[in-house]
């Protein structure tokens, strides 16, 4: 079991102990009564970790540590902008759940057999500053109730858990939750968390890219290699975050093109054809790209991430990726020199203003 106990250790967002599912043994032919006959016990079977199943739980490991990755550098972005984010704030618990079902085929086996997830949703990740940080929710933690209302379990219990939430949220500053841990239940209040309100995804891709479909900002995994830090992290967060609140995949009409290419990537196995050239994708022209850059300086500066490296990180990637690689950043972002200047002179502005970086605004 050598293999199991490391993969416990390098999957830190899933609940790790190992499920043991019961058998019942075959009944046995007896000839005539046989008085007080002990009856016999189902066998306890522990599920057999095949190779297959151990390479998908290898897979879901390095998905879970990106993943949380980018929950803990967007978490700042989120909270701190909030003001900024105006209508596309929203009250937030934050927190990400899933269960056994969230993934397909041999990796719900993995999930369950490796990982012990089952048919209830159990906490992924857990944005630090939220207010389910504050009640100190876990990674884990299995969710059992909400606002004293049983919640949902099995394959549409993440879409049906929506449908509990959504109105509790709406009507109360905190929310009474029922979870599970180490087979215990234990009782949270969860203050809401006012936060811009954009899902974080990370892409199952090794292209050299970052999308934002109006809701959503994901970085794929090749991004998320080519950084170099946290701060080069929060900058593509940032600017995936500034064309969302400046509606410029609506502007562009790149919307449907994008939001598919973020469904698709978001799959644990993704279609790669799709990545093929500039995927459908527009360019950005460059006065969308340099309002989205300069607005994501501020939103930067906001978080508490460093400014400085924020024109360097561009001028990187353009040298390294440029735009002859078509289902790369620069390809849909061409206006380098543009946004660059552009970049240079917000931050010098940034620097100017008194106060607090963290209370500027544009």
């Amino acid at each position: 079991m050598k293999r199991i106990v490391r993969l416990r250790t390098a999957l830190p967002a899933l609940a790790l102990a190992l499920l043991v599912s019961g058998c019942t043994t075959p009944p046995r032919m007896l000839q005539g009564p046989v008085p007080s006959a002990p009856q016999e016990q189902p066998e306890e079977v522990v599920p057999r970790l095949t190779p297959r199943m151990a390479a998908a739980a290898e897979s879901l490991t390095r998905m879970a540590a990106l993943q949380d990755r980018l929950y803990r550098v967007a978490a700042p972005l989120l909270i701190n902008n909030a003001e900024l984010c105006k209508d596309k704030a929203r009250s937030l618990l934050g927190f990400t759940a899933k269960n056994r079902h969230s993934y397909p085929g041999e990796y719900n086996e993995a999930a369950h057999v490796a990982f012990g997830m089952d048919e209830h949703l159990q906490v992924t990740g857990v944005l630090a500053g939220s207010g389910a940080a504050q009640a100190g929710l876990r990674r884990g933690d299995r969710l059992m109730t909400a606002g004293a209302k049983p919640l949902p379990s099995g394959a549409n219990a993440s879409t049906l858990a929506g449908g509990v939430f959504g109105p509790l949220l709406a009507a109360n500053p905190s929310l009474p939750m029922g979870v599970e841990r180490d087979g215990r239940e234990k009782n949270l209040t969860i203050p809401v968390t006012r936060a811009c309100g954009f899902g974080i995804e990370l892409g199952n891709a090794d292209n050299i890219n970052s999308y934002a479909d109006g809701t959503r900002v994901m970085v794929t995994r090749g991004m998320i290699g080519f950084t170099q830090n946290d701060d080069e992290l929060a900058y593509l967060l940032a600017k995936g975050m500034a064309h969302n609140l400046l509606g410029h995949a609506a502007a562009q009409r790149n919307t449907g093109t994008i939001t598919s290419i973020v469904d698709n990537l978001a799959a644990v196995k993704p279609d790669t054809s799709m990545l093929i050239g500039s995927g459908g994708i527009k360019a950005m022209p460059s006065d969308l790209d340099v309002a989205a850059d300069r607005l994501a300086v501020y939103l930067v500066a906001r978080a508490g991430y460093s400014i400085d490296g924020i024109a360097p990180f561009w001028k990187r990637l353009a040298a390294t990726h440029p735009g002859t690689v078509l289902n790369g950043y620069v390809a849909n972002h061409p206006a380098t020199a543009a946004r660059v200047a552009a970049i240079e002179k917000t931050v010098a502005e940034v620097k100017a203003k008194p106060g607090s970086r963290k209370s500027v605004t544009p």
